[in-house]
């Protein structure tokens, strides 16, 4: 090997040394909010395709979506699974199906009575958002329509202490028409109307009502396709806005372009997020080259950084497990905990 074969070797090896150093180097604030030794645990491993949506129960018990998307989960004879809700219940460590078929659900929610929402996509899903009473079992269509078409995707939900619900509607995967006009976040009010509140996100995906109800954050992550595995891999695809967007959330429940807070851009953007008590939010971050869990300030900041396979949603959950932060990624569910509580809305 020539000296100058061997220092552009060395010279390369040196850049990828500092690249993954810097990589892996931790925001100062990390054990005020990791626990030096917290390590993170595998729960469930048995998803078709992709876990989502993971959120707790009023009693402790963690529901998370499944969602088999048509190019991948079928069985020996063409049938599709039809995607499906699982229940994790943390005191036996069980997990098992609470429903099947789920409307191909993604986003998933308590409301403060404790019933569950979940935004259904496409791709032979629902395209709507549901509620089901625990109590009975029965299913009640929340959104189905708007301006008297179907939504794109319902993709992620999140509730007011008003009791309203605020959900995105990109398009990711199915081969249903695309009926809205834009991927868009709208509101649904206590009374059963529904509004277009944002139009101006991008590609919305996970959406937060931070605790102080002045802020509803929202992800966009534009992949630049409307049919994930359906797009040849060899064919290029422009990539739009990956970023986490901060809007000022009005009483009424309108909400205003106010800054974006984390640009991700050229790599990928986060997928779901949620609160803790402080105001922080803790965010599914889709970035290959760091993917994780990211805790960033209402500013922006970044807090603390859990390295994880590459994650599609975070919850926290109750009870015992107030410091404890359920993860979906892959086909698997995980937890880990962490020093700060969560936050939930007030029961009622």
């Amino acid at each position: 090997m020539t000296d100058s074969k061997r220092s552009v070797l060395l010279m390369t090896c040196l850049a990828v040394c500092l690249c993954r150093q810097a990589r892996a180097e931790l925001p100062p604030t990390q054990r005020q909010y990791v626990p030096q030794d917290a390590k993170l645990e595998k729960l469930f491993d048995g998803a078709c395709m992709l876990t989502e949506g993971v959120t707790s129960a009023p009693d402790g018990t963690m529901y998370f979506s499944d969602i088999t998307f048509t190019h991948s989960c079928r069985d020996d004879q063409g049938a599709l699974e039809a995607g499906h809700i699982w229940k994790f219940d943390p005191t036996t460590r069980r997990t098992t199906v609470f429903r099947s078929p789920s409307g191909m659900s993604n986003g998933l929610k308590f409301d403060a009575a404790g019933h569950l929402l979940a935004a259904e996509g496409a791709d032979f899903g629902g395209r709507r958002v549901t509620r089901t009473d625990l109590r009975t079992g029965k299913t009640f269509i929340i959104a189905g329509l708007y301006e008297g078409r179907p939504f794109n995707s319902p993709n992620d939900i999140t509730i007011d202490e008003q009791g309203r619900v605020y959900f995105s509607d990109p398009r990711y995967a199915g081969h249903e028409p695309i009926d809205q006009p834009v991927e868009a976040v709208y509101r649904i009010d206590p009374n059963g109307s529904t509004h277009r509140i944002i139009t101006d996100a991008g590609k919305p995906n996970g959406v937060c009502v931070s605790p102080d109800q002045k802020t509803l954050y929202v992800v966009s992550n534009d992949n630049g396709n409307v049919g994930i595995g359906r797009l040849p891999q060899d064919a290029p695809a422009y990539k739009g806005r990956m970023a986490l967007l901060a809007y000022d959330l009005s009483p009424e429940g309108t909400a205003t372009f106010r800054k974006v807070l984390v640009d991700y851009s050229p790599e990928d953007g986060p997928d779901g997020l949620v609160a803790d008590r402080q105001g922080n939010v803790w965010v599914a971050v889709r970035d290959e080259t760091r993917p994780g869990i990211c805790a960033y300030a209402p500013d922006g900041t970044e807090l603390a950084y859990i390295e994880t396979e590459i994650p599609t949603n975070v919850g926290f959950g109750r009870g015992a497990e107030l410091k404890t932060l359920y993860i979906t990624a892959g086909k698997s569910l995980y937890r880990i905990p962490v020093n700060v509580e969560g936050y939930h809305l007030p029961s009622r």
